[in-house]
């Protein structure tokens, strides 16, 4: 599956960005920041609402901030389908995945790069879905850390060693090159910003993922 990240979108037309490939995608990306857990601020839940009247695909929001607990209800309430919680960022992280899923939402937890995957062992029953960075998050357009592959790996044995219905999703420095190496390593889900829309044909750069 291919998630376009809205990052990296432009964000005086969004509406027309998201129709643009909403029929060629499976879901979209969303990343809130904090300015605090990583060094960039974006965007928060009354944009992600605005983005919600304009595609009917899955929105996925990726929580790039500290204590993201005290914001789950509002970004379910604004139309959020997976609430995506970073490991690093979040002390009682078992409260807050149960949260997100009593609202009814789909409950992801994320790792840095330089988080180990033994560090999700106990809550790895409590996702739907283990977003992997293959960049340090904060900003779009950054370069693939190819030492992710191996983690991919080990943490796709993870899961089917427990035999759980748990989606790898990969985000950051997505192309059709390090697209491939992280689908083979085991990834369901391709979130990609810079190579579909700094594209000039961003449909047929998510055609081409999707066909890896």
């Amino acid at each position: 599956m291919v998630s376009p990240s809205v990052l990296s979108a432009d964000f005086s037309d969004l509406k027309s960005q998201v129709r643009m490939v909403e029929r060629y995608a499976s879901r979209f990306h969303f990343d809130a920041m904090d300015g605090h857990f990583v060094p960039n601020i974006t965007f928060g839940p009354v944009v992600l609402a605005g983005l919600r009247k304009c595609t009917s695909l899955p929105i996925e929001a990726d929580l790039m901030i500290e204590h993201p607990g005290r914001f789950v209800d509002d970004f379910a309430g604004s139309g959020a389908d997976i609430i995506v919680v970073h490991v690093e960022a979040d002390r009682h992280i078992h409260r807050t995945l149960g949260r997100i899923r009593d609202l009814g939402k789909k409950a992801g937890v994320s790792l840095n790069p330089a988080t180990p995957v033994s560090s999700i062992g106990y809550i790895l029953h409590d996702v739907d879905e283990v977003l992997v960075m293959t960049v340090n998050p904060g900003f779009g357009g950054q370069r693939f850390i190819e030492s992710m592959i191996p983690k991919i790996r080990e943490l796709k044995k993870a899961i089917s060693e427990s035999r759980l219905p748990v989606e790898i999703v990969v985000d950051g420095g997505i192309n059709l090159d390090t697209g491939k190496k992280c689908v083979a390593a085991g990834a369901d889900v391709l979130v990609a910003g810079s190579f579909i829309y700094g594209s000039r044909s961003p449909v047929s750069a998510i055609r081409a993922l999707k066909k890896l």
